[in-house]
């Protein structure tokens, strides 16, 4: 679970490293990472009217958020369905047969890839990739949850369905030593497996299906693209507004973090949480009974000093935590790190601190544990 002001560019490093790190201490062990900078996370609804200077300032160049999404789905294939199985449940209705998220959970689910899809795939060696991407993709909660949120027709399940197989299929071959396809063989890719899945299903309007073969569909995800200005580049909107979003509206990122751990595999769960992440985890573990989680570390959390503060949403001072609040808590905190906080004696019998020195000025200081090996060591020793 990433802190505050992280994106997908910064995030997908991160995440890369701690993955590294964990199979380092556990080989063999399953990471699932939490993105929720861009769906949870601060933004401008009105591109920075706000805010004088803004709307004159430069922009990112043409493509990168597009390129830095796919950066976070070969991580983690199931992002977007997770995103879409947030949003309410459309009704059943009234009438006979099959509901519509019954009809694409089915249609997905047997979902078998055409003899062009399939001669696509192959010509780049990933024949065999391919249908384990599509097996991976099918039988994952992420899908479970997302079909129930999906209209007649379904355009937005299927191209996040096509996305994570072409994301899931990608990162399997490179992962086994094949180079890594370009972005325009990927979107070719993508467009013939999206044109796939429409003609298996329900047809769509001549228009969108044209659209749905093109080489490229940026024009059709579902990630509207928003003009990035200097502000956006900055640490200053998303760092401080993060925290201002979660605040006010933090139970969209509290359900995303749920939504991640219900989906994680395993019998236990050890969460791993950042700055404002681990706030959001502590908030999550107070108000929720997570049977699976036995395990909470936090690095560089805030959540010890919005509890003394009054600024926990979900307790207040002296409320202690309930019965069903993980016993074990290990806290990571650096004192040159401004943002980081002592845990142990704000919650006794649940928190144990673990000072580190990340010898870095803040607030360098407040991103520099993931690199850290006395951070790992600290992590080994208490997971094992």
């Amino acid at each position: 679970m990433h802190g505050t002001g992280v994106r997908e560019e910064s995030y997908n490093k991160t995440f890369g490293a701690v993955r590294t790190a964990l199979a380092r201490l556990q080989p063999g062990i399953e990471v699932r990472g939490c993105f929720w900078g861009r769906e949870a996370g601060a933004g401008l609804a009105l591109d920075g009217l706000s805010v004088p200077g803004y709307t004159e300032s430069g922009g990112g160049r043409e493509g990168d958020e597009e390129v830095a999404v796919w950066g976070v789905l070969y991580r983690d294939p199931g992002y977007e369905l997770r995103l879409l199985g947030l949003r309410p449940a459309v009704a059943p209705g009234l009438g006979r047969g099959q509901s519509p998220a019954e009809k694409l959970r089915d249609q997905l689910s047997a979902y078998s890839p055409s003899s062009q899809v399939r001669d696509a795939f192959a010509e780049h060696g990933l024949a065999a990739a391919l249908d384990e991407a599509v097996r991976r993709v099918a039988e994952s909660p992420e899908l479970r949850d997302a079909v129930a949120t999906a209209d007649e027709g379904g355009y937005e399940h299927r191209h996040a369905f096509a996305r994570a197989v072409v994301a899931a299929a990608l990162a399997d071959a490179v992962d086994g030593g094949a180079d890594a396809l370009d972005g325009l063989e990927r979107d070719a890719l993508l467009s013939l497996v999206s044109a796939d899945l429409h003609s298996q299903g329900r047809a769509l309007p001549g228009a969108v299906a044209k659209a749905a073969a093109a080489p490229a569909l940026r024009a059709l995800t579902w990630y509207a693209r928003r003009r990035r200005g200097a502000l956006n580049d900055d640490l200053l909107l998303p760092a401080v507004g993060d925290i201002l979003r979660y605040q006010a509206r933090g139970e969209a990122l509290r359900r995303l973090i749920g939504r991640t751990i219900d989906h994680a595999p395993g019998d236990k769960v050890t969460v791993v949480a950042h700055s404002l992440g681990g706030v959001a985890c502590v908030d999550l573990m107070v108000r929720e009974k997570l049977p699976r989680v036995d395990q909470l570390i936090t690095v560089g959390s805030q959540a010890p000093f919005f509890y003394e503060a009054g600024a926990l949403v979900s307790l207040e001072h002296p409320q202690a935590p309930p019965e069903h609040f993980p016993r074990r808590w290990l806290n990571l905190y650096d004192r040159r790190d401004l943002l980081s906080f002592r845990a142990g004696a704000v919650f006794p019998g649940h928190a144990v601190d673990h000072e580190v020195d990340n010898r870095q000025p803040f607030p360098l200081a407040h991103s520099a544990y993931w690199s850290n090996r006395a951070v790992w060591s600290a992590i080994g020793t208490w997971m094992g």
